[in-house]
């Protein structure tokens, strides 16, 4: 409410002073309104400084676009409308504690500069040769990252990807041809006439036999193919480019499966003639081999009775008697504040690296096989470590689903960002005064 007395302040002063003139206050100059409010929102305001505000730089992005403007009071109400809306998320940013403190916005706003090939000095001048001052452009940049942190954390958490909204992507048209493989062909032709004789056909064949020898010697792909080629592509060094696999010619799809990178296939009959097709590039099967290991530990947590020197100490103690002979899974279950591994003997089963605690993750990677490590910390506690075996998984499928999730979220954000506006904008209380 404070905002909102401190606004109408401005608003009522001039009033307050023509009533004075009025009762018969000394003579003044003729009183000039400095704002007004054009719209109360909840429990804020919208000044008409705010709206002629905008409503210059709206008409300035326009007018650089080559869009007509619509006539000035149809643009002035929807600018207000998004004003409102824009009102009503920077007070719930105000509301529920939702900051952006001076390092985020400085870092966004160099990132915008670098964004378009500019220092901080030159994006100043550019701002001010625009006719908006650094200091505006910041307030700006600083109300569009506080309504962005608001629609993050009001709208994501009502969205949710399931397993079964993955699958079903999985197995949809879509989903199949986004993530069907892509082959990058080299093509050449050699030709044939309509209704060529057996002997055309034959020596068609011979040439193209010849072709292939060629490039099996070590000849130059492209430099073959703008020499022989009579294909489409066959200036362009007879590259297809990118393709997937229902897009390619049905004569070409079985021969290129079988194909590794920088193979080249036999002539391929066609009634144009006969074809040669090199696998230059392929993607979209490619495995992602991620480091493994199988892992066990001990953990010794500080606590109200314990302190940390002691924790330590303890930890020593246990390692002493595993370098003695101990059972690492005997002492695990009888000693660890692990509870989730305790029970286990401390195994931690199959983990990768980077979803490890640092300090963990480096005693991890650096302690041999089957070597118990030293009592060392993390912000845990005090660790005794071993590393029982090592693999190299492939997460392509992980990943591939991580992926999916991501995007299917990201489309369910703009819809449901639309809901949640209206639904914002339906519980208010808005009062327009233009």
């Amino acid at each position: 409410m404070k905002v909102m007395k401190n606004r109408l302040l401005g608003v009522l002063l001039p009033a307050v002073m023509t009533v004075m003139a009025i009762a018969g206050a000394p003579a003044m100059a003729k009183v000039v309104p400095l704002d007004r409010i054009v719209a109360v929102v909840d429990n804020d305001v919208i000044m008409e400084s705010d709206l002629e505000t905008r409503l210059k730089a709206v008409k300035r992005q326009l007018q650089e676009r080559n869009t007509a403007l619509p006539p000035e009071h149809v643009l002035k109400q929807q600018i207000l409308e998004r004003l409102v809306i824009e009102n009503l998320q920077l007070q719930i940013a105000g509301r529920t504690g939702i900051r952006v403190d001076d390092w985020a916005l400085n870092d966004a706003i160099r990132s915008i500069a670098e964004r378009n090939g500019m220092t901080i000095e030159q994006f100043q001048k550019a701002l001010e040769a625009d006719g908006l001052s650094y200091r505006e452009a910041r307030n700006e940049i600083r109300r569009e990252m506080l309504i962005n942190r608001v629609r993050q954390r009001q709208v994501l958490e009502r969205i949710q990807v399931t397993d079964r909204d993955i699958d079903n992507y999985l197995n949809s048209e879509e989903g199949k041809q986004q993530l069907a493989v892509e082959y990058r062909l080299g093509h050449i032709l050699v030709a044939l006439p309509e209704g060529a004789s057996p002997s055309e056909i034959q020596a068609a064949n011979r040439k193209a036999d010849g072709i292939i020898e060629q490039l099996k010697k070590g000849a130059d792909f492209s430099q073959v193919a703008v020499a022989q080629s009579q294909g489409q592509k066959a200036l362009e060094g007879g590259d297809l480019g990118w393709r997937k696999a229902d897009q390619l010619p049905s004569q070409f799809s079985a021969a290129v499966k079988n194909l590794q990178k920088g193979g080249i296939s036999a002539p391929i009959r066609s009634p144009s003639g006969f074809h040669i097709v090199k696998l230059l590039d392929k993607r979209g099967d490619e495995k992602l081999l991620q480091e493994q290991l199988h892992v066990r530990h001990i953990l010794i947590r500080p606590n109200e009775v314990r302190s940390d020197f002691e924790a330590q100490e303890m930890a020593k103690n246990l390692y002493k008697r595993l370098q003695s002979g101990a059972d690492f899974g005997e002492l695990a279950r009888a000693y660890s504040d692990d509870t989730g591994t305790a029970l286990n003997g401390g195994d931690l089963n199959w983990v990768s690296p980077n979803d490890m605690v640092p300090a963990f993750r480096d005693q991890m990677m650096n302690v041999p096989q089957n070597t118990v490590s030293i009592p060392f910390r993390s912000r845990f506690g005090w660790h005794i470590l071993e590393v029982l075996d090592k693999r190299k998984e492939d997460v392509s499928s992980r990943v591939q689903r991580a992926r999916i999730q991501e995007m299917l979220r990201n489309r369910k954000y703009e819809e449901e960002l639309q809901v949640w506006l209206r639904e914002l904008r339906d519980q208010a209380y808005v009062e327009i005064k233009l």
